[in-house]
């Protein structure tokens, strides 16, 4: 029962801590504020990451595919994670650090937003597709942990999560992400009840 105890007690501290950072608040809004003016301009959303933040990455794209929190027209964006034969053949024949950077040359457009999920900020084929998302024009926002390794100098925007362990950076991050994709949805699709 203590690890029960244990783990929702660290979970609720770094809700807490989210909650208590203004930076943090600060860095939800201004990254709505980038989708949303990008998907007003036409632009759409790609989305990357490796093992639980691929996971993350291809649920935050199927929110603003499908939907969040009304019915609404669908909005673009794309998980970068999900094509078994795009990835694998980038693999094979760049190496699994160009996964993502090939695949952001091809589908990235000036005005679009990239949206890199990594808990270390260390990842050698998030960092590469982040340069690759700046040098063509791309908006780059970071979803990272507390120290955020490398990711912040290639980011226009970052989430720091208010924690260095990789389960609490998730929670926070997927939590980060809904909020981002409500207001978002709600900029757009505006309701006269709301």
């Amino acid at each position: 029962m203590s690890v029960i105890v244990n783990y929702l007690t660290d979970s609720r501290d770094v809700v807490q801590a989210a909650l208590d950072d203004q930076t943090f608040i600060a860095s939800v809004g201004a990254i709505a504020d980038a989708i949303t003016a990008s998907l007003r301009d036409g632009g759409k959303l790609l989305t990357i990451g490796n093992g639980g933040s691929a996971g993350d990455a291809q649920h935050i794209a199927g929110e603003f595919v499908s939907r969040l929190n009304f019915d609404r027209a669908p909005l673009p964006a794309i998980a970068l994670t999900t094509d078994t034969s795009v990835i694998t053949a980038i693999g094979n024949d760049y190496g699994y650090e160009s996964v993502f950077k090939r695949q952001v040359l091809a589908l990235g457009r000036p005005g679009d937003v990239l949206m890199a999920i990594s808990t270390s900020g260390r990842s050698p084929s998030v960092l590469q597709a982040m340069d690759a998302a700046r040098e063509n024009g791309l908006t780059v926002v970071a979803f990272t942990g507390l120290s955020g390794g490398d990711m912040p100098a290639r980011s226009d925007l970052v989430l720091h999560a208010p924690s260095n362990a990789t389960p609490l950076i998730q929670q926070i991050h997927i939590t980060a992400a809904h909020i981002v994709c409500g207001i978002v949805e709600a900029a757009l699709f505006p309701r006269p009840e709301a």
